[in-house]
């Protein structure tokens, strides 16, 4: 079963410095009927102005991982990291006991895009940490390529949760496939392009929750970029 929520569908906020889609409920934007799918809490597509950003704030006990879609990322956190993250990085931090951390736009002519995501942890209390890696296009090019589990198996960040994310760049006749094992579901989200998922053609900003399907087909893209979520 399929069960698309539509770009336009999401929570929005423009706050000048910052324009902002909530998937599920976050800050001012609640919605009872989406509160997160497992333990995805957030998907937030977010786009920061030239010299704008998040000041230092508080976390706990929540994997983030940040894709970064366009521009660049200033990031600095209380346990000693800083990095400019662009396209192709993938961050994760784990909260745990508690960080707190700041992000900031460094241009003074390009906005950010990046979507930040939050994935509830299997467990709690785990000392904070965090971890970076890059994954160029070419990697996630016509294939899913693993960017998050639990294991950090093939190069990919590790979560404290039962869940793989995958990325996959998609164009023309590019068609991937991922089989969803017993009692497993996912949620795919559109970063940007046009995809179909299991036939249903999205846009970007949409996303879907799969549920009770054996596998999930990607194809008939435009210039498509996507994120697949395996969760338990």
């Amino acid at each position: 079963m399929l069960t698309v929520r539509k770009a336009e569908q999401r929570g929005h906020a423009n706050h000048g410095w910052l324009d902002t889609y909530h998937t599920f409920s976050f800050a001012d934007y609640h919605d009872p009927r989406e509160m997160g799918f497992g333990p995805l809490r957030v998907i937030n597509d977010d786009k920061v102005q030239p010299g704008q950003g998040f000041g230092t704030h508080g976390h706990r006990d929540m994997e983030i991982i940040t894709y970064v879609l366009e521009g660049a990322l200033e990031h600095k956190d209380s346990i000693g990291n800083g990095s400019i993250i662009r396209p192709g990085n993938v961050q994760r931090m784990s909260a745990g006991t508690g960080v707190r951390h700041s992000e900031f736009n460094p241009s003074r002519e390009e906005r950010v895009h990046l979507l930040q995501i939050w994935i509830e942890p299997k467990i709690t209390g785990v000392r904070p940490s965090y971890e970076e890696k890059q994954f160029g296009t070419a990697e996630k090019k016509g294939q899913l390529r693993l960017i998050a589990s639990p294991d950090g198996r093939d190069g990919s960040v590790t979560i404290h949760q039962d869940a793989c994310v995958y990325a996959s760049v998609l164009d023309g006749r590019d068609a991937v496939t991922h089989r969803l094992a017993p009692g497993r579901r996912a949620y795919a989200h559109v970063a940007r392009g046009t995809v179909k998922v299991n036939g249903t053609p999205l846009n970007g900003g949409d996303g879907v929750k799969i549920e009770n399907e054996p596998s999930i087909e990607l194809k008939d893209a435009r210039e498509g970029e996507v994120l697949l979520f395996d969760l338990p």
